[in-house]
């Protein structure tokens, strides 16, 4: 019977407080089973490794090592919350508490080992801008919260799948993930980045995939929906 209460608390009180509301209904999903996979392409991971870079998992984030890997291309981050529209249509998702360090490391001139990056954290799935959100921190400044990273594009629309009696479960594809305009000057400023044909590779890369899996049965143990703060 618990997951009947689950799906009738997140699904039924959703509907019916649409219906009473003109306002957004945001549901706390920390309690049930929902991971985002974020894998980055093979474009994205060859402009990466190209330029000194790689992508380091923080907060809530679990990194996908292949096998004989010795560095994660990647990356589960726990859905925490989910936002149903007065349409009753998902507005957003959020992964609070996931954050990814994508670091540069290069030698400079003297020899010395320069490094540079920039955290992204707290995901948000934006479905009305079709956009990926999260606060952005280049190392040592102030963040940027619920900057725009990428555009995407919805390559399979959320389905919710009934199996008798019980099961509920959803799987959407997001893809052709592109950094904003914004995004790319964010990077290359924070990387270190120049040259007209890197700035180029950057703007023009497709980053990868998003898919979002998600079912209505009790996480355990919850994950934690703190929002990830980068170290001063």
């Amino acid at each position: 019977m618990k997951l009947l209460t689950i799906r009738s608390i997140s699904f039924a009180a959703a509907t019916l407080a649409m219906a009473a509301s003109a306002n957004a209904l945001t549901i706390n999903w920390s309690g049930l089973v929902g991971t985002s996979t974020l894998n980055f392409s093979a474009n994205a991971i060859s402009l990466f490794k190209a330029n000194g870079g790689k992508v380091e998992a923080l907060g809530n984030t679990t990194p996908i090592l292949e096998t004989g890997a010795t560095s994660a291309w990647s990356f589960s981050l726990p859905i925490t919350s989910i936002t149903v529209t007065p349409a009753l249509k998902i507005g957003a998702g959020q992964a609070s508490g996931s954050a990814l360090d994508i670091v540069r490391r290069t030698i400079d001139e003297e020899g010395t080992l320069v490094t540079s990056g920039i955290v992204l954290a707290n995901f948000k799935l934006d479905y009305i801008g079709h956009q990926v959100l999260a606060d952005a921190t280049t190392h040592g400044a102030a963040t940027k919260p619920m900057f725009a990273v990428y555009d995407f594009n919805v390559a399979t629309p959320l389905a919710l799948k009934y199996k008798f009696p019980l099961s509920i479960t959803g799987r959407e594809v997001l893809d052709k993930l592109k950094l904003t305009p914004a995004a790319v000057d964010l990077f290359a400023s924070s990387l270190g980045l120049s040259g007209d044909a890197v700035i180029g590779l950057v703007r023009d890369t497709d980053f990868g995939t998003l898919t979002q899996d998600i079912a209505v049965k009790v996480r355990k143990p919850a994950v934690s929906n703190k929002p990830y703060v980068p170290a001063p």
